[in-house]
């Protein structure tokens, strides 16, 4: 005989296989959409997983639903397979019956924002115990967060270094660092560790293109982080 709690356990699987499905044909249609962006974001793509991160951030999907689109094979995008797509994709929101809180959350756009030395100790805090060394781009061990703190202020009054900070609604989920050297500026972008993998490090890079043209107007900017490695 078979315990009840199996059969909601089963139950709950096929209804997460239905959702990750719903996912996947919803991105699919939406890449076809947008099919002239998504080549765009393909080509330039460092590499495969970079791809990956490239589209998922370009239509608002998850990795997996990213990996999806990249692996479509040209058969889909005739006009049956198009329509075989949204049939599906009809047939799935009609198995699934959401709440507004069961529905799957889509990553918060992303929002850079210069560094407070008072509101944003704990971001910089997390970022030195993830990669222990120094906020200014030396490679030298980190020193005390305070001293590390003053220093960057001192820098940034100086119009010698940037410091931004990556939001996602209310969550810190990364900074970007601009550093003056040599008639460059070193970017640096570090996403925290549980937010990567969503697209936050590329949208990073690209948000702060703007930034730090602004910042440094004419001034060529060096990226010393890949934002694909976030």
């Amino acid at each position: 005989m078979t315990e009840p709690d199996d059969d909601v356990s089963a139950s709950g699987e096929a209804g997460d296989r239905r959702v990750v499905r719903r996912e996947i044909a919803d991105a699919l249609m939406r890449a076809l959409e947008r099919r002239h962006e998504v080549l765009d974001a393909i080509v330039a793509s460092e590499d495969y997983d970079a791809a990956i991160e490239n589209l998922a951030d370009l239509l608002g999907t998850s990795v997996t639903g990213g990996e999806a689109v990249l692996r479509l094979s040209f058969d889909r995008l005739t006009k049956v397979g198009r329509r075989r797509i949204a049939a599906e994709l009809d047939d799935l929101n009609n198995q699934l019956s959401f709440t507004r809180g069961d529905q799957p959350r889509r990553p918060e756009p992303l929002v850079l924002r210069p560094f407070s030395a008072d509101e944003d100790r704990d971001v910089f805090a997390a970022r030195t115990a993830d990669v222990r060394a120094a906020g200014d781009g030396s490679g030298a061990p980190a020193g005390a967060l305070d001293d590390e703190i003053s220093a960057a202020v001192d820098r940034v009054d100086a119009e010698e270094a940037v410091w931004l900070v990556a939001t996602a609604g209310a969550d810190k989920i990364g900074m970007v660092f601009g550093e003056l050297s040599g008639g460059e500026v070193n970017v640096r972008i570090w996403i925290h560790p549980d937010h990567r993998k969503r697209g936050y490090g590329t949208a990073a890079l690209r948000a702060s293109r703007s930034e730090m043209a602004a910042y440094f107007p004419a001034v060529p900017l060096v990226v010393r982080a890949p934002a694909a490695e976030a």
